[in-house]
């Protein structure tokens, strides 16, 4: 049975540029292994789509709104339906005066944020450098293997599988008509990344849960117990 705008999906999925057939991204660690692509500081686990929302590329939420619970499907994407074409006019020669000024060492390859937009260094030479704001994947077709795992009914569950995304992990959850209460205690370390990450949750859950009209979180901190000498 397809899906419906709105509705809280967890999947697995793996992507190919078809180009090269080169693995992209993978939620399957067995994926990556077989690809020789593991990444150890990735987490492979399943992806939370929210159909309609525009969480997820359009080819891709195309594809798995069509699906149903425990289905495969494999799709190719042309660029307008995965990460775009390439744009020209975001292609830009700097001067590498420009970084100076921002204390900044360019290279090829490296990724920055140039006054809120993020680009790629092409090229570094003469005293010039090229810089890409395109998506890296901008411009290619794309293979996308997925399985839909789960549709997400309870309404707790959708809001712990939104805080999951941002690595969080609510002590508890209450919702009471249109208001809902999060409770981040002692196992969500709080530290200058929670600060970002709660504001992300925050602002994806009201946009992803249309009921959702007040969200109250509350944080319990505990001070550090002294080590016990031996």
């Amino acid at each position: 049975m397809p899906f419906n705008d709105g509705d809280f999906l967890k999947v697995d999925y793996s992507a190919w540029r078809t180009a090269d057939n080169k693995l992209i991204y993978t939620t399957i660690k067995k994926v990556a292994e077989e690809s020789g692509e593991v990444d150890k500081d990735e987490k492979y686990v399943p992806q939370l789509i929210v159909v309609g929302k525009g969480n997820a590329i359009k080819g891709v939420e195309a594809a798995v709104k069509g699906m149903s619970v425990g289905e495969t499907k494999k799709v190719e994407l042309s660029p307008d339906d995965a990460f775009g074409g390439r744009d020209a006019s975001l292609v830009k020669v700097m001067s590498m005066a420009d970084f100076k000024k921002r204390d900044i060492d360019p290279y090829p390859g490296m990724q920055l944020d140039l006054d809120g937009t993020v680009a790629m260094v092409k090229s570094v030479s003469s005293g010039r450098v090229v810089v890409d704001a395109n998506h890296p994947l901008a411009g290619e077709r794309m293979l996308y293997e997925i399985k839909v795992l789960e549709k997400v009914e309870k309404d707790e569950e959708k809001v712990k599988a939104v805080a999951e995304v941002y690595g969080l992990i609510p002590d508890s959850v209450a919702i009471n008509g249109n208001n809902v209460r999060v409770v981040f205690g002692e196992k969500v370390e709080k530290d200058s990344r929670y600060l970002i990450n709660k504001s992300d949750f925050v602002n994806a859950l009201m946009r992803y849960m249309d009921k959702v009209e007040k969200l109250s979180v509350e944080e319990d901190f505990s001070k550090a117990k002294p080590l016990e000498k031996k």
